[in-house]
C-alpha cells in the first residue's frame, strides 16, 4: 500500500515559491514520461486499476507499474501498488504496439491476465498519457516531490510525499505553505484521473 500526502498548488507563482524555499534541500530531478493502458474493453478502468509505463530523463530506464483500488480524501492518497523494472526498448515497443504486453515475462502482467482477465478474449490498446517534471527534496527527514504536470490541456502543480505518518506529515509541509503564504488545496483526484477527465481541476 502507496500513502501520499498530496496538495495541490494554486498555480505556476505557487509552484516557482515552493522551489526556492526548498532549493537548499534539492537532492534531483527527473523528468517522467508516463503512458497508460487498458483494453478494449476498459477492464482495467472498470475496475479502478492503472497499468503505467514511466520512461525516466529521456528514457534513461523504465518502470512498469499496476496502481489499484486509489483511495483520496484530506490530501492523504492511498493505493495498491506494484512495480518492475523494463527494458527502455522493450518499454518503447509496447508503446507502438499495446499487444506486446502480453508477451512480457512479468509479475505484473501476469497479475493483470489474472485478475482482470486482460489480454485473454481483448486486446491491450494505448491510452496516451502526460509528462512530469519532478524536483525530490529532502526537508525535515521527508522526501518531498513537487511536481509540474504537463498535460495536453495544461499544467497543474502539486506537492507530494509518501508517507507512513501522513497526518502528521502533512501538518508539518502545510505548516512550510501556510507561513509562506502559499496557496493549496488538498489534491482531490489522482493525476491519472485528472487525465482522464480532459481538464484541470478547478481551484
Amino acid at each position: 500500500m502507496e500513502v501520499e500526502v498530496k496538495l495541490r498548488l494554486k498555480d505556476w507563482k505557487a509552484h516557482q515559491n515552493v522551489s526556492s524555499l526548498l532549493s537548499p534541500f534539492h537532492k534531483q530531478t527527473l523528468f517522467q514520461d508516463n503512458i497508460f493502458f487498458d483494453d478494449n474493453l476498459s477492464k482495467l478502468s472498470s475496475n479502478s486499476a492503472i497499468l503505467r509505463l514511466r520512461f525516466y530523463n529521456l528514457n534513461s530506464h523504465c518502470v512498469l507499474s499496476l496502481k489499484a483500488k486509489p483511495q483520496i480524501s484530506d490530501g492523504i492518497s492511498r493505493v495498491e501498488e506494484l512495480e518492475e523494472p523494463i527494458s527502455v526498448s522493450v518499454a518503447s515497443n509496447c508503446v507502438a504496439q499495446p499487444s506486446l504486453l502480453s508477451k512480457i515475462d512479468s509479475k505484473i502482467m501476469k497479475l493483470v491476465k489474472d485478475r482482470y482477465g486482460v489480454g485473454e478474449n481483448s486486446d491491450f490498446v494505448c491510452l496516451g498519457g502526460f509528462k512530469n517534471v519532478r524536483a525530490v527534496y529532502d526537508w525535515r527527514g521527508l522526501k518531498l516531490e513537487l511536481d509540474e504536470t504537463l498535460y495536453g490541456f495544461g499544467t497543474s502543480y502539486e506537492i507530494e510525499c509518501e508517507s507512513l505518518e501522513p497526518e502528521r506529515d502533512k501538518k508539518l509541509i502545510e505548516g512550510l505553505l501556510d507561513e509562506n503564504e502559499i496557496q493549496y488545496h488538498y489534491s482531490q483526484l489522482s493525476k491519472f484521473s485528472v487525465f482522464r477527465s480532459g481538464k484541470l481541476p478547478e481551484y
